[in-house]
C-alpha cells in the first residue's frame, strides 16, 4: 500500500484534501436514496399501470398511487440534499488542498520559479479543482452505483432470477466495460488537455501583462500565434474527449436495450406459464429503464478519475522534495544559528538543463553580510534562488535556507499594512512604521491619504519603482527568517537612497544577528559587506559563469581593474 501511494499521485495528495469520510458516506447515502426513489418510481408506476388495466377496486391502487407520489417527491428532495452534501465535500477538499499546497510551497517547493506564471496559475487553479472533483464526480458516483445497482438486481431477481442475471450482466457492461474504455481512450486526451490548458493560461497571462513590451519588441504577433496554436490543441483534446463520451453513451444505450429485451423475452414465457403475474412482468420489463441511471455517470467518473490523476501529477511536481517528489530529499536545513552554507554549488534552470553558475562556495554566519557582484546575466539571481531553496542545485549542497526578496516581488491589491503582513500575520502598526522608516519610506507613508490603511493597486501599479522596491524590502525585514537574500535592492533608486538601503541591510545584520546576501549592480555601497563575490564569465565561450574574484570591497578595488573602473563611475555596471 505504501508503494502504491508513492506511485499514484492521487493517493499522494489525498491527505492534503483533508477529506472527512463521514461526509462522504452521507453523500453516498443521499445519492443512493435518490436513485432508489427513481427506480422505485419506475417500478411502482409500472405495477400501477398494469394493475389499473385490470380495473380493480380503486382502493386496491391507493398504496401504489401514494408510493408513486412519494418516490417522485423523494427523488427531487434527496437529489437536492445529495448535491449539497457532495459539493460540500468537494469544495472543502479544494480549499484544504489549496491551503496545504500554498503552505508547502511557502516552506520550500520544487522548482516553482522555473514555471511560467500562467502555468503555475493553471496548476494552483484548475488542477486543484480537478483533484477536488475526484470525490464528487468519481468516488461518490461509483459508490452509489455499486450499492444501488446491486439492490436493483436483487429487486428484479426476486420476481424472476433469470431476469436479474440479465440485468446484472448488462449493468456490468455499462458499469465496467464502458468506464474502462472511456478511461483508456481519455488517457492521452487528458494529458494533452492538461498541458494545453497550462500553456493557454501561461500565454494569455503573458500577453495581458507584457503586451506593450512585446509590441515594442515586434514579438506580439508571434506570441499571439502561439496562443492560437495552444488553443487549437486544447480544442482538439476537448473534441477527442467528446468522442469518448459519445462511445460511452452508445454502449450504455445498447446495454439498456439488451436488458429490456432480455427481461421481456424471459418474462413472457414465465408469465404464460403462470410463474409471473402480469403486474410483475411489467415491473421486470420496465424497471431496467430506470436502473441504468445508476451507471450513466460511471464513464464520466472514469474520465474524471484520469483527469484528476493527471492534475495530481502536475501538483505533485510543485511539492518539496521532502514530500516525496522524485529526485530525493533536499539536505536538511541547518539550525538558524549557523546561517547559510553553499558547498561547490552549481546553479541553473531545469528547462533546457543549462548550468548558469558553477562551483560556488559560501559560508554565511549570523550577523554576516555577503555581496554578489557581476554583469547582468551572470547568474546572481539564479544563485539566490538556489540558496533560498526555490531552485534545486544542479550540483553541490545547500545547507540552511533564506528568504528570497525578489526584485519584482508581488504587491497585493490591499492596504499597505496588509501587504506588510504577508511576511508575518501579527505585524502591528508600530512594527510596520518602523520597517517603513528603516527603508526610507516615512515621507511616502505620511503622504498617503489613509496612511497604513491606504489600499495599493494590484501589482503595485500606483507606486513608483523605487517605492515598490523599498516596500518589498520592508516586508522582508518583518519576516521571521534569519537569512535574507536580497536581489538588487538598489534598483530604481537614486544613488544616495540606494547606498543608504544597502548600508541599512548591513547594519541590520550586525545588530540583530541576521545574515544578509545582497546581489547588486551598484558597487559603491558594497564596502559595507564582509565579503564580495565577483561573478564573471567562464574560461571558454559558452562555459557557465564562476567566481572570478572574492574579498572585501577595498581588496577588489586594488586587485580587479574592471571592479575599480565600475566603482569610480557612479551608476556604471561591470562589463561582461
Amino acid at each position: 500500500m505504501r508503494h502504491r501511494a508513492a506511485r499514484d499521485p492521487l493517493l499522494r495528495l489525498a491527505p492534503l484534501l483533508e477529506i472527512r469520510w463521514g461526509r462522504v458516506a452521507r453523500a453516498v447515502g443521499l445519492g443512493t436514496a435518490t436513485l432508489v426513489c427513481a427506480i422505485g418510481l419506475a417500478a411502482a408506476a409500472a405495477w400501477l399501470i398494469a394493475r389499473a388495466s385490470q380495473m380493480p377496486p380503486v382502493l386496491t391502487l391507493s398504496v401504489a398511487t401514494v408510493g408513486v407520489r412519494a418516490f417522485g417527491t423523494g427523488r427531487a428532495f434527496f437529489r437536492y440534499l445529495e448535491r449539497l452534501a457532495s459539493h460540500g465535500v468537494a469544495l472543502r477538499g479544494m480549499a484544504a488542498l489549496r491551503a496545504n499546497l500554498y503552505d508547502r510551497l511557502a516552506r520550500g517547493g520544487a522548482d516553482v520559479v522555473a514555471l511560467r506564471r500562467g502555468d503555475l496559475l493553471a496548476r494552483v487553479g484548475s488542477d486543484v479543482d480537478d483533484v477536488g472533483d475526484v470525490v464528487v464526480r468519481a468516488l461518490i458516483p461509483a459508490a452509489v452505483a455499486v450499492v444501488t445497482g446491486l439492490g436493483s438486481v436483487l429487486l428484479v431477481g426476486i420476481f424472476l432470477p433469470a431476469a436479474g442475471a440479465v440485468l446484472l450482466a448488462c449493468l456490468l457492461l455499462t458499469g465496467v466495460l464502458a468506464p474502462w474504455l472511456a478511461s483508456r481512450a481519455s488517457r492521452s486526451v487528458e494529458q494533452r488537455g492538461a498541458a494545453a490548458r497550462g500553456e493557454v493560461a501561461a500565454r494569455t497571462l503573458e500577453l495581458l501583462e507584457d503586451g506593450q513590451q512585446l509590441r515594442v519588441a515586434g514579438r506580439l504577433d508571434e506570441r499571439a500565434d502561439g496562443l492560437r496554436a495552444a488553443d487549437r490543441r486544447l480544442a482538439a483534446a476537448t473534441d477527442d474527449g467528446a468522442r469518448v463520451a459519445g462511445l460511452s453513451a452508445a454502449i450504455e444505450a445498447g446495454a439498456q436495450t439488451l436488458a429490456v429485451l432480455g427481461c421481456l423475452l424471459l418474462g413472457i414465457p414465465a408469465a404464460l406459464a403462470g410463474d409471473l403475474a402480469a403486474t410483475e412482468l411489467a415491473v421486470v420489463v420496465l424497471t431496467p429503464l430506470a436502473v441504468f441511471e445508476v451507471t450513466t455517470a460511471l464513464p464520466a467518473a472514469a474520465v474524471q478519475l484520469r483527469r484528476s490523476r493527471e492534475a495530481a501529477r502536475r501538483l505533485v511536481d510543485l511539492l518539496p522534495a521532502t514530500d516525496g517528489v522524485p529526485g530525493g530529499p533536499r539536505p536538511a536545513a541547518t539550525d538558524d544559528a549557523t546561517g547559510l552554507e553553499l558547498e561547490e554549488v552549481s546553479a541553473g534552470w531545469p528547462e533546457g538543463g543549462r548550468t548558469v553558475l558553477r562551483d560556488v562556495d559560501l559560508t554565511l554566519r549570523p550577523g554576516g553580510v555577503v555581496a554578489l557582484a557581476g554583469p547582468s546575466g551572470v547568474g546572481k539571481t539564479t544563485l539566490l534562488l538556489t540558496a533560498a531553496g526555490l531552485l534545486a542545485p544542479v550540483a553541490g549542497r545547500v545547507r540552511g535556507e533564506g528568504l528570497f526578496v525578489a526584485e519584482d516581488g508581488h504587491v497585493f491589491g490591499t492596504t499597505v499594512l496588509e501587504n506588510l503582513r504577508v511576511a508575518r500575520a501579527d505585524v502591528t502598526e508600530v512594527d510596520a512604521r518602523e520597517a517603513l522608516a528603516a527603508v526610507g519610506l516615512t515621507t511616502w507613508l505620511e503622504g498617503l491619504p489613509a496612511g497604513l490603511d491606504t489600499p495599493l493597486g494590484s501589482g503595485g501599479t500606483d507606486v513608483s519603482g523605487g517605492e515598490r522596491r523599498r516596500l518589498l524590502v520592508a516586508r522582508a525585514l518583518l519576516a521571521p527568517h534569519r537569512v535574507l537574500l536580497v536581489d538588487e535592492p538598489a534598483e530604481h533608486l537614486d544613488a544616495a537612497t540606494a547606498d543608504a538601503l544597502v548600508e541599512m541591510l548591513a547594519g541590520l545584520a550586525r545588530t540583530t544577528g541576521r545574515a544578509v546576501v545582497v546581489a547588486s549592480h551598484r558597487l559603491t555601497p558594497l564596502a559595507a559587506a564582509d565579503e564580495v563575490l565577483l561573478l564573471g564569465p567562464g574560461e571558454a565561450p559558452g562555459d557557465a559563469a564562476r567566481v572570478v574574484a572574492r574579498g572585501t570591497h577595498d581588496a577588489l578595488l586594488h586587485e580587479v581593474p574592471d571592479y575599480r573602473w565600475a566603482t569610480d563611475r557612479e551608476g556604471a555596471t561591470l562589463r561582461p
